[in-house]
């Protein structure tokens, strides 16, 4: 019997009752930064795009575009964005390397990152770099002055400066984008901000010069297939060299010269190919139930503010070693994300242990991730935690 499977009385949290078939409220789901569970009516949109397949076969494109529109204004309105460009994909990953193929490597050869990015930008950059792009990586601490160092290291020919809005590995909220958005601009470099650990755990405002990446498999409880690319207005000219032929569905900004291959303006210039239109069905409708439940980002922040303290007040009454496993206690919690990274040597193996008494958590290398979500309950913190004691106490 595991710990959640022990606790028949335990008090549950409203939300939870919207979440029956992923059973958060059985379970201790302490996943919310990376997959949180999708609520019931998910099920409700995966029918949709089913019933749509079904009853008009080709025809359903139509609808299916209809979906994905309801999905850009999902992620324009967190981007406190209304008339933003999107091109959505399947991954980061789709998206990031369209961009990357629109930039002018041959002028500019430089890309500017961090030691800290996510595996999308991670493996990709470094596979660029064996091909004599040259990717230089600013060390993400301290966080305080990253912004700044990334734009003295973009001075000299950078083409873009590549940098998450958190940071996936401790949840620390990058400071200063603004001032970093400006110096890029100055130098015409482009900025990609990974916006994927903020995008509903953290209220936005970007630069709307930067290019901004993201999806809903994390916070957003979207699912795969949910991703997207905000296109800069002062980029609607570029012409990615990895190009889908859905780019020619819209309307064409101008006739091509002879030989070269058109393309629409803005985000439509990034669009790929056919694709499974069921991640909008399903997405579109997590959206409308998170407005029907008032899951705004500033009451999704409060939420997650209560439920990262809690998680690291609990933490610290377990006077765990500091060289077992320990937190950053010199930042003030408001200054992360949506998720408390406890370090240690030994995270997989907390991490798997957690996992064999019902508490399921993640590592990355040295950290261990605990990522609560709206529909957790206070009780259920807290026992996760004590899990987390006791499996200290017989290690």
């Amino acid at each position: 019997m595991t710990a959640a499977e022990a606790r028949p009385g335990a008090a549950t949290n409203p939300l939870a009752a919207h979440y029956t078939r992923f059973r958060v409220a059985e379970r201790l789901l302490l996943t919310g930064h990376s997959h949180q569970a999708w609520p019931d009516v998910a099920l409700e949109g995966q029918l949709a795009a089913f019933e749509d397949a079904a009853l008009h076969v080709d025809e359903k494109w139509e609808r299916a575009f209809a979906q994905a529109e309801l999905v850009r204004d999902g992620f324009r309105r967190l981007l406190g964005d209304t008339d933003g460009e999107l091109a959505l994909g399947a991954s980061t990953h789709d998206l990031v390397l369209r961009l990357l193929s629109a930039l002018d490597l041959r002028a500019r050869p430089r890309l500017v990152t961090t030691d800290a990015e996510f595996h999308t930008l991670r493996r990709q950059l470094a596979r660029l770099a064996e091909e004599g792009i040259d990717v230089v990586r600013i060390a993400a601490r301290p966080v305080d002055t990253l912004a700044e160092r990334l734009a003295a290291a973009a001075a000299h020919r950078t083409a873009a400066v590549l940098v998450s809005a958190v940071l996936f590995e401790d949840a620390r909220i990058v400071p200063h984008l603004d001032a970093l958005a400006e110096a890029c601009a100055a130098r015409e470099t482009e900025l990609l901000i990974d916006a994927y650990h903020a995008l509903g755990a953290v209220p936005l405002s970007l630069p709307r010069t930067a290019w901004v990446v993201g999806g809903g498999y994390k916070y957003l409880q979207l699912g795969e297939g949910n991703c997207f690319l905000r296109v800069p207005k002062h980029a609607h000219t570029l012409r990615p060299v990895i190009t889908g032929w859905f780019a020619e569905f819209s309307e064409l900004a101008s006739p091509p010269r002879p030989g070269e291959v058109a393309y629409p303006r803005g985000g439509a210039a990034f669009a790929g190919s056919t694709y499974d239109p069921t991640s909008h069905y399903r997405a579109a409708r997590v959206f409308r139930f998170f407005a029907e439940q008032g899951l705004t980002p500033e009451v999704l922040r409060d939420s997650y503010r209560s439920q990262v303290d809690r998680l690291a007040a609990a933490f610290d009454a377990l006077s765990a070693p500091d060289d077992v496993v320990t937190r950053d206690r010199d930042t003030p919690l408001e200054r992360f994300g949506a998720f408390l990274a406890l370090r240690s040597p030994r995270a997989p193996e907390l991490h798997l242990a957690l996992a064999r008494r019902g508490v399921l958590t993640d590592s990355r290398g040295s950290w261990l991730r605990l990522g609560p979500a709206p529909y957790l309950s206070d009780a259920q913190i807290d026992e996760a935690v004590a899990v987390l004691g006791s499996v200290l106490a017989d290690a």
